[in-house]
């Protein structure tokens, strides 16, 4: 699997840090040329010399179109092609219903929605130039599957992720592109890191595996989906969670 991804352009959002850095690792490992775009460059500029020589750093600001736009045809100056996307930047602020005012609920929209939407948008005609084509958009098990006190709008955010899923995956079938989606459940990042070990362990309890997950585990399943063995899925989502959703209680 690993051999079909040797030497193809991979553009992953919100790579800099958390779960974007664990796919950017796992690519770049596995031989391919990966570009982490992220708005603060300095930081994606540190998670490239951390990763390796075959990555570079790009600024691009998710929810603006054409600063995607721009960035996606630098990108493929640079290394000549983008065969796989991976559409991870998201956020996720508290709020409950009670105080959410509008503008909280549209930059999370805006961002982890508009924001998969304007990354397939900007990198689709270098997809239809490539040997095939893979997308694979970094979901949630909260929105689709399960829910959380003050994540409405991120939860709809990351739902809404999976209805953009399988339309587009019909429309680009006959360009041999695929469109799927990983949904990470409880992976341990600088963020959670943070919280303390108390909290961590916690956690940790209520997963059947007892432990949290790692970035790179997300990092595998996106490396499957954009392999070529994958190339008759299609449309389909893959949960990552140690079997977090799997009790009735």
């Amino acid at each position: 699997m690993s051999h079909s991804i040797k030497g193809k352009t991979v553009v992953v959002t919100g790579g800099s840090k958390g779960i974007g850095k664990g796919i950017a690792q796992v690519f770049a490992k596995h031989g391919s040329n990966v570009a982490i775009v992220a708005r603060d460059l300095n930081v994606a500029n540190r998670a490239a010399a951390d990763i390796g020589s075959n990555v570079k750093a790009f600024y691009g600001d998710v929810t603006d179109g054409d600063s995607m736009k721009i960035v996606a045809r630098g990108i493929n100056q640079t290394f000549g092609s983008i065969d796989v996307v991976c559409s991870n930047a998201g956020i996720f602020p508290s709020a409950t219903l009670e105080n959410m005012k509008s503008k909280d609920w549209d930059i999370v929209m805006n961002t982890n929605t508009k924001g998969t939407f304007h990354t397939v948008q900007a990198c689709l005609p270098y997809l239809k130039q490539a040997e095939y084509g893979r997308i694979v958009i970094t979901s949630s098990i909260t929105g689709p599957v399960t829910g959380y006190p003050g994540w409405s709008h991120y939860a709809a955010s990351k739902a809404a992720q999976l209805g953009f899923m399988r339309t587009a995956a019909l429309e680009l079938a006959g360009d041999n592109i695929t469109v799927n989606a990983v949904m990470p459940g409880n992976i341990l990042t600088e963020g959670l890191e943070g919280l303390g070990q108390d909290y961590l362990d916690e956690m940790a309890a209520s997963i059947p595996m007892k432990k949290l997950g790692s970035v790179e585990d997300i990092g595998y399943a996106a490396l499957f989906l954009a392999s070529k063995e994958a190339g008759y899925i299609t449309g389909q989502t893959i949960i990552v969670d140690g079997g977090q959703i799997l009790p009735e209680n």
